[in-house]
């Protein structure tokens, strides 16, 4: 781990204004961004940063700790608009929360699958939607080609062991799997998220967060430098209490997805009304099947609609030499997610 400052925020104010005061050389300071990022990082949970820290792929001149806002943004409000959930709830308090199990069941699993009860314990939400990719290429200096890691190298994943590795979303120059859970369910119930920044507050669709790498793989949001995240709000709908996540993965411990599914449905009398589809562990982004979804509307939902919509979800697919088992699988993952939703009590 390389040298670095480090400062303790007491306000969402301070905060930004202590992110924006690096160490870093001159020329970092002026907002030139050091492999696509600013060289300051905000910390709470820590349970992805200071590992990449350790690893040397995070170089972070300043690390502005934000637990001291603990009392600011972290809450759980549940009311007949919607959930809102503050940006350092801690996983394990969103995942045991009553009400969310109840009524949004599809968060409460993502969260419960996603991590060991020990990470739930410090991980925060806000940092969960913001956790970077496991791509064995990214994660090992040791490979110098990695778009994602040090822009304009190349993409070692491509021919390399790519068995982990995106089939939707990707790019010539990008192949890295979003490995998060909780993105999924919150992309699929059309969740929006509060940022406080340099130049003021705004909300914007959970689904604008993130980038598909597309040339730029390195820089993977739409947040600005200094940017914090806030909270999450999850709109109320006939959809959420019909609602799952399904993960399937190596081991049933802790491990990443290979293919995950967040659906969540309204029916009448076995119709489908309304279908949501969000995809995890195969995608560069948390990512929306909204094609897939519009192909169940008004029809019953029985194993020749979910197959139907299962196709067209991956009929975009894009597979490696070694991942593409990940189309079958997935397609599976999503008519058993389809299957399992519509016995659900609405």
């Amino acid at each position: 781990m390389r040298p670095f400052t480090y400062a303790r925020a007491t306000s969402t104010i301070a905060a930004t204004q202590s992110y924006g005061a690096s160490n870093a050389p001159e020329a970092d300071k002026s907002g030139k961004l050091v492999q696509g990022r600013f060289p300051a990082e905000y910390i709470a949970g820590g349970t992805t940063l200071l590992d990449l820290m350790k690893l040397d792929v995070m170089q972070p001149a300043r690390v502005v700790d934000i637990t001291g806002l603990d009392q600011s943004h972290s809450a759980i409000e549940v009311t007949e608009a919607g959930l809102k959930l503050g940006a350092l709830v801690k996983m394990s308090a969103a995942a045991d929360h009553p009400a969310i199990i109840k009524a949004y069941p599809v968060l409460a699993q993502s969260l419960t699958l996603a991590a060991s009860a020990q990470l739930r314990n410090m991980a925060t939400l806000g940092g969960n939607v913001l956790q970077r990719t496991r791509c064995n290429y990214f994660r090992d200096p040791s490979w110098t080609a990695c778009n994602k890691r040090n822009p304009g190298s190349g993409c070692a994943a491509l021919q390399g062991v790519n068995r982990q590795n995106a089939i939707l979303g990707t790019s010539p120059d990008c192949i890295a799997t979003y490995h998060g859970d909780f993105a999924q369910a919150l992309i699929a119930l059309d969740a929006t998220v509060d940022i406080v920044g340099p130049k003021g507050n705004r909300m914007i669709a959970f689904s604008a967060l993130h980038r598909e790498p597309g040339s730029t793989p390195n820089v993977e949001t739409t947040l600005a430098p200094g940017d914090l995240i806030t909270g999450l709000s999850v709109p109320a709908g006939p959809w959420t209490r019909r609602s799952l996540y399904l993960k399937i993965r190596d081991r049933q411990s802790y491990e990443y997805a290979l293919a995950s599914a967040a659906v969540a449905l309204d029916l009448d009398q076995g119709v489908v009304r309304h279908a949501r589809i969000a995809l995890g562990g195969v995608a560069t982004v948390p990512w929306r099947a909204k094609e897939a979804e519009a192909a169940l509307i008004g029809k019953p939902l029985d194993e020749n609609a979910a197959t139907n919509a299962a196709r067209i979800a991956f009929a975009g697919a894009a597979p490696r030499e070694h991942n593409a088992y990940k189309v079958a699988l997935g397609q599976k993952t999503v008519v058993r997610a389809l299957l399992q939703a519509a016995t659900l009590e609405g």
